[in-house]
C-alpha cells in the first residue's frame, strides 16, 4: 500500500439539491489501478468530478494529498470533434501559460515525448476529427499526461470503441500503471475491461463492493449493483459476467454514465 492520494469519508453530492451519490467511502493510494463499475445513472461520473475537485461534496469530507496533480480524460462522446484543432493544439491546451506566449522549449520537448510515448508522434499536425477512435483516445490521454499528473482519471475510456481499440486502451493503461502511474477509471465494460483490473469498485449511488475482481464479481454483489440477476462463470481463471436467463436484457458495456 502506498500513500493515500484521495479519500472519501461519508461523501454525498447533489445537482440542484437532487442527491446523486450518498455516503460514499472510498480511497485511492499511490500505484492503485481502480475501475468503478455500475449502471447508467449510478453516479460514477459524479464520483470522478468530486475526486478531481470540479464538484463539491454536499456533505462528508474529501481528503486530497497536498499539491496532488490530476490528469483527466473525458468521455469521447463529450468532445466536440468539429472543433478546428490539431493533435498538438489539443495537447498544448492543457498546459497553463500566459496567453499568446510561445511554449518554452522544455515544454515542447515534453509534449513531443508524450506523443511519441503513446505512438502518435507522427500525427501531431493531423486534425482530431480525422483520427480513428483509438487515436482520438490517445490524444486526450496525451493531453492529461503532459501535465505530469500524480493520478490519472478516465471517464469511460473504452466507451463507444470497437473490441480491438478497447484492447489497445487496456494494454496502454496497463503499461502506464506498470511504469508507476496511479489510475482511476469508470467503465460499463465488465468483461472486456473491468475484469482485467487489479481492483474494482461496484457502485450504485454508493459503494456496493470494493476489491479484486475475483472477490467482488459475484451474483449477489452484481444484483445489488445493477438491480438485475446475473451469473458469473470462470473462464481461464477469470470471472465472466452473464445476464441471467429468463430476464430482460441488461447492458454490461457501452453507453454513458
Amino acid at each position: 500500500m502506498g500513500e493515500t492520494l484521495v479519500r472519501f469519508e461519508h461523501v454525498g453530492c447533489s445537482y440542484g439539491g437532487v442527491p446523486v451519490i450518498d455516503d460514499v467511502n472510498f480511497g485511492v493510494t499511490e500505484h492503485d489501478f481502480v475501475g468503478i463499475v455500475g449502471p447508467s445513472g449510478s453516479g460514477k461520473t459524479t464520483v470522478l468530478r468530486a475526486l478531481v475537485g470540479t464538484l463539491d461534496a454536499s456533505y462528508g469530507q474529501i481528503h486530497r494529498r497536498p499539491r496532488l496533480r490530476f490528469g483527466f480524460v473525458p468521455q469521447v462522446e463529450a468532445v466536440d470533434w468539429s472543433f478546428p484543432a490539431t493533435v498538438r493544439d489539443v495537447v498544448t491546451m492543457s498546459i497553463e501559460r500566459p496567453r499568446f506566449r510561445r511554449l518554452d522549449p522544455t515544454l515542447v520537448t515534453r509534449i513531443d515525448g508524450v506523443l511519441d510515448r503513446l505512438g502518435i508522434g507522427g500525427l501531431s499536425d493531423r486534425h482530431i476529427r480525422d483520427l480513428s477512435g483509438g487515436q482520438q483516445q490517445r490524444v486526450f490521454l496525451a493531453r492529461a499526461l503532459v501535465r505530469e499528473p500524480d493520478l490519472l482519471v478516465l471517464d469511460e475510456p473504452a466507451g463507444g470503441v470497437d473490441v480491438a481499440t478497447r484492447h489497445e486502451i487496456l494494454h496502454l493503461l496497463a503499461d502506464l500503471h506498470l511504469a508507476g502511474m496511479s489510475i482511476v477509471l469508470t467503465t460499463h465494460d465488465i468483461n472486456g475491461l473491468a475484469a482485467h483490473l487489479p481492483r474494482l469498485v461496484c457502485f450504485n449511488r454508493t459503494v456496493v463492493a470494493d476489491g479484486p475482481p475475483e472477490q467482488v464479481l459475484h451474483p449477489y454483489v452484481l444484483e445489488r449493483t445493477y438491480g438485475a440477476p446475473m451469473d458469473v462463470l470462470q473462464h481461464g481463471g477469470m470471472p465472466v459476467v452473464l445476464e441471467s436467463r429468463g430476464h430482460g436484457p441488461h447492458r454490461l458495456d457501452g453507453g454513458a454514465s
